[in-house]
């Protein structure tokens, strides 16, 4: 069942940071698809290349404790267009419950909603009220009929286009060379909407449908990691180019602000939607290949340990945010929209969960945001291989340094201390009971408060995996 809640209108005004002539910043809002944690140089690889990236870093803010609000792509997206947690849009997974044998497990999953409802008021609608021009050139994956198009959702231009790199299509259909790539083609968008909105103010939002399968890249490209050693678990020379052309869609995109002289103006953001697809045989489960590893973390892509919700998070924003800081402050997707809407001068006109970090970025990490805990909600389930699971509903509460996660199915709880073991080795739940408890009761009040709707109990049905024809896996 979807649950909806009143819209609350907010009478604040948000004060927007300005450049000396008064001109309001520009936003450049880079996404990558799933690209894990450990998948970028600066975040630890050994094996994939890149340097603009790491320059994007060198010259910003690195954040260490960023997450995404899901553990797969539409929770996430939804979370960063809306401001909010899934249980206020109704948007947990990729798809509908059937995608998946549930029929074989104990709880049937809360129903999931696959387009951003219509009465989200979004971060595009948001901005554009504040006197942006805005435009979207990717993967949205939030409805791509004309009601949900982003191109009705607050964005005067929108291509969308994702499900292959090669021969691809796009909605509106936009004609290319057959050889064309992906990436390259979304950033010959983004460079040109760029320059023809020079002047500004603008929110750009290039939505890569890299580094997401299927993996294929240009050869040139391969060529470059064919005899690279493999290090850290990543050793995929076509998975290694797929990221290198996202790094040269970054590379185009920072050297057409500068060249424009626009730096000073532009805050560049640079993140991913989910962790890499990998991990998995550490916890017993067959995926097939795992094309990456998010080690030292724990897990993937479809779980809620940190290998599937925390990815790389860089700031860049000339003379506003000091270059080469770092920050352990954790954040989350729904704390965009207040944060972009804060940069921006717009007003709140809707009920968000997030909080505004635009003074952690320009202090360099030394202000920190008045914020409750981080949550996450999954009342699903995500197939892996041989009837496996990659996730059974389980939820999550981050406070400080101390994380609980509880497996719906059979009530456990789990405690990590994330500073002490980031790869959630050590589970100490049983050691330190009381804290245990008072975390999972606030993740039960949290639930509570937002209306959050668990599974329910469901008969398994040992045959419905093959009634359905079809097995567990999916690397969506």
């Amino acid at each position: 069942m979807r649950w909806t809640t009143a819209v609350v209108v907010a009478t604040v005004v948000l004060s927007g940071q300005t450049s000396a002539d008064d001109r309001k910043p520009n936003v450049v809002f880079i996404l990558a698809d799933d690209l894990g944690y450990t998948d970028v140089a600066c975040y630890g690889s050994r094996y994939y290349r890149t340097p603009n990236i790491d320059r994007l870093a060198t010259e910003g803010i690195r954040l260490t404790d960023g997450y995404s609000c899901g553990p797969n792509c539409q929770p996430t997206r939804a979370a960063l267009m809306s401001g909010r947690y899934g249980p206020r849009t109704g948007v947990y997974t990729v798809g509908s419950i059937e995608r998946f044998a549930w029929r074989t497990r104990p709880l049937k999953p809360v129903d999931n909603v696959v387009k951003l409802p219509l009465e989200t008021h979004t971060l595009a609608q948001a901005i554009h009220e504040a006197g942006y021009a805005t435009g979207l050139f990717g993967k949205w994956h939030l409805g791509q009929d004309d009601a949900h198009h982003p191109s009705k959702r607050g964005f005067d231009e929108a291509i969308v286009s994702m499900g292959k790199h090669f021969d691809f299509e796009t909605i509106p259909k936009v004609e290319h060379p057959p050889e064309a790539y992906l990436a390259d083609f979304l950033t010959d968008k983004a460079v040109d909407f760029i320059t023809r909105h020079k002047d500004g103010p603008f929110f750009l939002a290039l939505h890569h449908f890299g580094v997401h399968a299927p993996h294929q890249a240009k050869p040139e490209l391969i060529a470059k990691f064919k005899d690279a050693p493999p290090a850290g678990g990543h050793r995929d020379p076509t998975y290694a180019a797929m990221i290198a052309s996202v790094d040269e869609s970054v590379g185009r995109v920072l050297k057409t602000i500068d060249d424009l002289g626009l730096g000073d103006d532009t805050l560049v953001v640079f993140t991913s939607d989910n962790g890499g697809v990998g991990g998995y045989g550490r916890e017993g489960i067959a995926v097939g290949k795992e094309i990456t590893d998010n080690a030292p973390l724990r897990g993937g892509k479809g779980m809620l340990y940190e290998g599937g919700v925390r990815v790389p998070y860089i700031f860049r924003w000339t003379g506003k945010i000091p270059s080469g800081t770092t920050s352990d402050q954790p954040i989350n997707s729904v704390d965009l929209y207040p944060t972009l809407l804060e940069v921006a001068g717009g007003r709140v006109r809707s009920t968000l969960d997030g909080v505004s970090y635009l003074g952690l970025l320009t202090s360099g990490g030394r202000e920190r945001p008045g914020r409750d805990a981080l949550y996450w909600h999954f009342p699903g389930y995500l197939g892996a291989a041989r009837g496996q699971w990659r996730t059974t509903p389980a939820g999550a509460i981050r406070d400080g340094d101390w994380k609980v996660v509880e497996h719906f199915e059979t009530g456990k709880v789990e405690l990590y201390n994330l500073r002490d073991d980031p790869g959630e080795k050590h589970d100490l739940a049983a050691a330190q009971p009381d804290r245990a408890a008072a975390l999972h009761a606030r993740l039960v009040a949290w639930r509570k408060r937002v209306n959050a709707p668990m599974p329910t109990p469901h008969t398994p049905d040992p045959e419905a995996a093959a009634k359905k024809g079809r097995g567990a896996g999916d690397d969506e």
